[in-house]
């Protein structure tokens, strides 16, 4: 009697949310039901690329020490809050308005679909303009949150306020205009499908020039200038972190197919993803045993978030057993280059200019290698690759947006960042550093009861005073 109460009242609740005539076979044409699903497609693509934000606030407050993981953490959110804003104001028209070669100059202060005449970029799609915007919103989150990374552990938290609005406005869009807003590298023909470059460089690259400016982390070398080992403080976190990331992925590269129709091509590109996020798990597994004697596991998370980053603009363009080559070398190069930037004086506490930067090159590059003509011919964009008969002009324009891409991000980045280090320091100071930038810049630990034991604040027996005796014995670190 229940259940078909319950039924009732669910048929009843959805009609009235749908009129009858909109059930009416007359009313629900082919176009129509098209326009719709691909709507859906790509909302349902965004939530998944969003998603990922959960992901890398776990990844990297597990990177950190404990004394920072809360930190850490929120500013995963506050960047995601200045992303939203900054990319609604201005960065949406900058990137995809109507404009020059190399920005947009119409669609500030985005009011929805009515703005449609002022983004003549994102018109080959039938889908809402809403949900694009919201689309393109969640790659441009997903880069200042690599950009941030870099700053962790040292930097003040206003930093991330000045530096990730001016990111939103006048670093990411300006690269997505060149590649994807009909720029220069987009007429050229530059194919990155969903942002080796576009996402990943211009991120990492920014990320670069933070981690030069503020300089290493208390500890992080000796005296002789050989590097420390700074564990993350939770190994757990780091997983589920890559985790989500990798379910998250999905929206990222199927998701920029912009529809579940076109013979279904998402379905091949989420093949070529997640194969080569696979081989770039195993081979910087590998890879690390080789080098350590061990198997090391964030070097394994690595690889994979390494493997990612490489297929993400080539995921369209190449065969699968390409995919796989593209994502162990890029599992591979992530590790060997995350060791040598670290011994050449570069402190990465997330290794985001190794796999986001490095791995992001050879992502960019290897579509110029590998790219096939019936794939091309597919997407639409570019020419085949130099090892199927393309020569060596694709892989010229591909090597041209990423000296293009890395040499302006670079520059701008460190232009605003050395202007806000001369006026207001960018790093806070030994003492803070040292008790965590969880209780320095919030007044409060991310981790309350485990750090103020470690400091001497409380002892053992407050500890167990303010446990319920009913839930047992708790541990405690020492």
């Amino acid at each position: 009697m229940r259940k078909k109460w319950m039924i009732g009242l669910i048929a009843a609740v959805m009609l009235m949310a749908f009129p009858v005539s909109a059930f009416a076979a007359d009313e629900v044409t082919a176009p129509v039901l098209e326009i719709g699903l691909n709507t859906m497609f790509v909302f349902l693509a965004a939530l998944l690329v969003f998603f990922m934000q959960a992901g890398f606030a776990l990844l990297e407050a597990g990177s950190v020490r404990m004394k920072n993981a809360g930190h850490v953490a929120g500013k995963t959110v506050l960047t995601l809050g200045i992303a939203v804003i900054a990319f609604w104001a201005a960065g949406f028209a900058l990137g995809f308005g109507n404009g020059n070669s190399f920005w947009g100059t119409t669609g500030f202060l985005f009011g929805g679909d009515s703005a449609a005449g002022s983004f003549a970029s994102l018109s080959a799609s039938n889908v809402s303009l809403n949900v694009k915007f919201l689309f393109q919103l969640s790659f441009a989150a997903v880069s200042l949150a690599i950009a941030c990374g870099g700053m962790a552990e040292r930097a003040k938290l206003s930093v991330y306020i000045i530096f990730g609005t001016l990111f939103m406005i006048l670093i990411y869009p300006v690269v997505a205009h060149w590649v994807w807003g009909g720029g220069w590298l987009g007429s050229l023909g530059m194919q990155d499908y969903a942002g080796s470059t576009v996402v990943h460089l211009t991120g990492a690259t920014a990320a670069l020039a933070a981690t030069f400016l503020l300089k290493p982390r208390l500890g992080k070398y000796n005296k002789e200038g050989k590097p420390n080992v700074i564990q993350g403080h939770n190994q757990v976190l780091t997983v589920l972190g890559v985790i989500i990331i990798w379910i998250g992925w999905f929206g990222f590269n199927p998701g920029s197919a912009l529809t579940p129709l076109a013979d279904g091509f998402f379905g091949y590109v989420a093949l070529t993803t997640n194969i080569a996020a696979a081989a770039g798990a195993l081979a910087a597994l590998f890879i690390s045993w080789v080098f350590a004697g061990k198997s090391d596991i964030p070097s394994m998370l690595n690889g994979v978030l390494a493997a990612f980053v490489a297929i993400t603009g080539s995921c369209a363009f190449v065969e699968a057993w390409a995919a796989v080559v593209i994502g162990a070398v890029a599992g591979i190069i992530g590790f060997l280059s995350g060791k040598w930037l670290e011994r050449a004086g570069l402190d990465d506490p997330i290794s985001a200019v190794s796999v986001h930067g490095i791995a992001g090159i050879w992502g960019a590059v290897s579509t110029g290698l590998f790219a096939t003509p019936e794939l091309v011919a597919a997407t639409g964009v570019g020419k085949p690759g130099l090892f199927y008969g393309g020569g060596f002009e694709q892989l010229g324009v591909q090597i041209l947006g990423v000296a293009g891409t890395f040499a302006f991000v670079l520059v701008v980045s460190f232009l605003i960042l050395a202007a806000m280090k001369w006026l207001m320091g960018i790093r806070v100071t030994e003492e803070e550093e040292m008790m965590g930038l969880d209780i320095s810049e919030h007044g409060t630990y991310g981790y309350p009861e485990q750090m103020q034991l470690l400091t001497g604040e409380i002892d053992k027996e407050s500890l167990k005073a303010r446990t319920n005796p009913e839930l047992g014995a708790i541990s405690v670190i020492k």
